[in-house]
């Protein structure tokens, strides 16, 4: 029988036993933590957990990993950390790691991280407005994303060949698009779908016109991962039917297959999660199947990939 090789190209490991320090699954509960009430995954979450989630007629040959908040201090363990746990368990095959863009030591972590051959790029997050209806309050803030300061950080991803994470809700899709103009270079790699947590139709529209701005840069890819939101119940239906829409938007070239596991397994397994991806594939573009759950990762994360695709 014939399985489909998958690439996952967003999740989190960690171990929870000191080797690298998480505040927020380790200290105090986070209380705005977008998903509400997350103890069911405040347990050691590793390369095996991952592995036995796949259902059957998948092949994972391959995940990359995004940094998971780890203690800010020192960036660099963390991904040291992920390079011995990929040499013992064969995962991940490359990983995202953070900087701070703020701090005059960020191309010190960035050379730290670059020592690791896993290492790709960077999820720094800029600060965002909790609400569409509060822009203003962070507009031009530092730490934002019209921050010039901040800003240097992303180029000195594009003068390394580093790609940026990019994770901001839909409200602010306009502005990363704006601020991207300014690194021509750099591969950005939008997070969970642009994340549309306003589900009105307004909401879905201020959506829609982010992720079309987004759309023109082409070196902008998207990850069609976590539609768990802070103002709206899940809806497996209507969560297909932004999937497809992201598809359309980006193109299927520019889709990668994502699960952000654990966390979305608050609201769904990772057989689950995979259906609905492969619902929309089906839906918009299933000539593509093949490129959003294995090629397009491959290429995005340049990832080193020795068995044939398929």
């Amino acid at each position: 029988m014939t399985t489909q090789p998958l690439i996952d190209a967003h999740h989190h490991f960690w171990a929870l036993d000191g080797s690298v320090h998480y505040p927020w699954l380790e200290d105090e509960i986070d209380p705005h933590f977008f998903l509400g009430d997350y103890a069911a995954f405040r347990r050691p979450f590793q390369a095996p957990d991952l592995k036995a989630l796949v259902p059957d007629g998948y092949r994972l040959v391959g995940t990359v990993h995004c940094e998971a908040e780890a203690d800010r201090r020192e960036p660099e363990r963390e991904t040291r950390w992920l390079t011995v746990h990929a040499e013992r368990h064969g995962l991940p095959i490359a990983l995202v790691g953070w900087a701070n863009f703020l701090d005059a030591g960020c191309e010190a972590q960035l050379e730290a991280q670059m020592a690791s051959p896993l290492f790709r790029g960077v999820r720094a997050k800029p600060i965002t407005a909790a609400r569409p209806d509060r822009l203003a309050e962070v507009h031009g803030q530092p730490g934002s994303l019209e921050d010039a300061d901040w800003c240097r950080g992303l180029r000195l991803l594009e003068e390394r060949e580093l790609s940026w994470d990019l994770r901001v809700p839909a409200w602010h899709l306009q502005a990363a698009a704006r601020t991207l103009e300014a690194t021509p270079e750099l591969r950005a790699i939008l997070n969970h779908t642009g994340l549309p947590w306003d589900r009105s139709s307004a909401g879905l529209e201020q959506w829609r016109q982010g992720m079309r701005a987004l759309a023109e840069n082409p070196g902008v890819t998207v990850k069609l991962s976590e539609l768990g939101s802070p103002m709206a119940a899940w809806d497996e239906a209507a969560n297909v039917a932004i999937l497809a829409e992201a598809i359309e938007i980006f193109g299927p070239d520019r889709c990668v297959f994502a699960s952000n596991f654990p966390v979305t397994g608050l609201n769904a397994s990772y057989a689950d999660w995979l259906a609905m991806v492969e619902r929309a594939i089906a839906l918009v573009a299933p000539e593509a199947r093949q490129a959003i759950l294995h090629d397009n990762a491959v290429r995005c994360y340049r990832l080193d990939i020795s068995e044939p695709a398929s």
